[in-house]
């Protein structure tokens, strides 16, 4: 009889019945560093932020990891896969100041398996290394002397000194690029750089600040910068998703609240060069004329600046070429006006899945969980396009394709198991395609006394 309701059912009745949402299994949770430094600053801790591409990544045989010990030392792991010991080399930098924006960031060049090192910036000068050829892949000995001298450019190239949000991308051709924020929050360029045949060069700004945004209130605002979701190749493409940061409080009912607005979507079949909308009309050109706040047909969900939107949250692409993006806000049957993002974003910010149709369409899915938190979530697609959805403290939550993404279920709760999660975590998209997800997280402190950074693994039982 269960199964003659399952055959007839909707789509998501189908799912809730037969329970089709996903679950996952716990691999392992292993200890990395049972002092890495603590402290919070903008709501998070300088080891495991969400927007980090990537402290944790996957690259043929081995993975890496990458943290700031107790006394401030960046650190380097590295284990065989899939479950080899972690050996550790520290190199010579101190993190220059207690921010948590200040992450370290690792990247492997496909073409020289050389590993790239971006750290320790915030609207400052940015610190990189990187190391000899096929270190990434020949398993050599794990030691500092194998990685350059530490700089303040990009190899040969000067990307300046007002430098945030360093992230390494692999193209679909083999290159490795590199995707950061120059000039500062609300008043910032996002900038694109490639590495091709063992030199960087500089693609330009796909991202301005220029145009002019108008609030309901009719407050404007000149100047401002995009907050990315995330910069995702599938195929030959590359996706964005993110959400304007406005630099003239006005625009927001409330000081104390966030001039974020709108998530925008856009798109390049040429390594960034040239960017579309979801419509396919060709909109900027990186370096000469880039995406502003302005630019027609990149809304894909509107929303003014009053409800606390969350910046840098994370996207996914499915198996069929459509992105998906996780956004958090506090929806308005709470307030229509965010007074104190601090205290209303743990109190009543819900986390809404917003994922483009084949038709061009956008649809939004609010997430029947509560965030509980200031900070950000992750999103992971499977194989067969279910997705799951790591909210802070490493709850994670999941849904079907099946059920068109609404039999929303939790699969884990870090809280409930006793994992004493800080917060944000982040996570190794590279294990995605096997089936399995690495999150790098850090056990929750008081004042500055340090706490263990640790991996926690788990399948995707889609």
């Amino acid at each position: 009889m269960r199964l003659i309701h399952c055959l007839v059912a909707s789509v998501s009745l189908l799912a809730r019945i037969c329970g089709a949402a996903p679950s996952v299994s716990v691999v392992s949770n292993t200890q990395l560093d049972a002092k890495g430094i603590f402290f919070v600053s903008f709501d998070g801790v300088v080891n495991v932020n969400s927007f980090q591409l990537s402290a944790v990544l996957a690259y043929q045989s081995f993975q890496y990891a990458a943290w700031y010990t107790s006394t401030g030392m960046a650190v380097l792991g590295r284990r065989t896969l899939p479950s080899g010991a972690w050996s550790t080399l520290t190199l010579p930098h101190n993190l220059s100041t207690i921010d948590s924006h200040n992450v370290i960031s690792l990247g492997v060049s496909p073409a020289d398996g050389k590993i790239h090192v971006a750290l320790d910036c915030h609207s400052t000068q940015m610190f990189y290394t990187v190391s000899e050829a096929n270190l990434a892949t020949s398993g050599n000995s794990w030691v500092a002397s194998r990685f350059g001298a530490i700089t303040t450019t990009l190899g040969t190239l000067n990307i300046g000194t007002v430098i945030t949000y360093p992230q390494f991308v692999v193209t679909p051709n083999n290159n490795l690029q590199f995707v950061f924020r120059s000039g500062v929050s609300g008043n910032g360029a996002t900038q694109l750089a490639e590495y091709s045949a063992g030199t960087w060069k500089n693609v330009g700004s796909w991202a301005s600040a220029t145009g002019t945004y108008t609030a309901p209130s009719g407050a404007t605002s000149t100047l401002r910068n995009l907050y990315i979701h995330g910069f995702t190749y599938h195929g030959n493409r590359a996706y964005v998703t993110g959400t304007w940061r406005e630099q003239n409080g006005a625009v927001s009912c409330s000081s104390a609240g966030l001039t974020n607005h709108d998530t925008v979507y856009f798109y390049s079949d040429d390594l960034g060069r040239t960017w579309f909308n979801s419509a396919g009309a060709q909109i900027a050109t990186s370096g000469t004329n880039p995406v502003n706040v302005n630019t027609p047909g990149i809304i894909i969900d509107p929303l003014n600046a009053d409800h606390g939107l969350m910046n840098q949250e994370s996207q996914a692409v499915d198996s069929t070429g459509l992105i998906h993006a996780i956004i958090s806000y506090v929806p308005g049957r709470f307030t229509q006006c965010v007074t104190n993002y601090e205290t209303d974003r743990p109190a009543f910010a819900r986390p809404f899945h917003v994922y483009r149709s084949a038709n061009g369409t956008f649809t939004k899915v609010e997430i029947p969980f509560a965030i509980q938190s200031v900070g950000r979530s992750q999103i992971v697609i499977d194989a067969k396009d279910n997705v799951y959805v790591i909210l802070p403290f490493l709850k994670i939550v999941t849904a079907s394709k099946a059920s068109g993404w609404t039999d929303w279920t939790l699969a884990y709760d870090g809280t409930a198991t006793g994992l004493n999660v800080f917060g944000e975590i982040t996570l190794d998209r590279a294990r995605i395609s096997s089936g399995l997800v690495s999150v790098l997280y850090q056990q929750t402190s008081s004042g500055t006394t340090p706490s263990p950074v640790k991996l926690f693994d788990f399948t995707l039982n889609g």
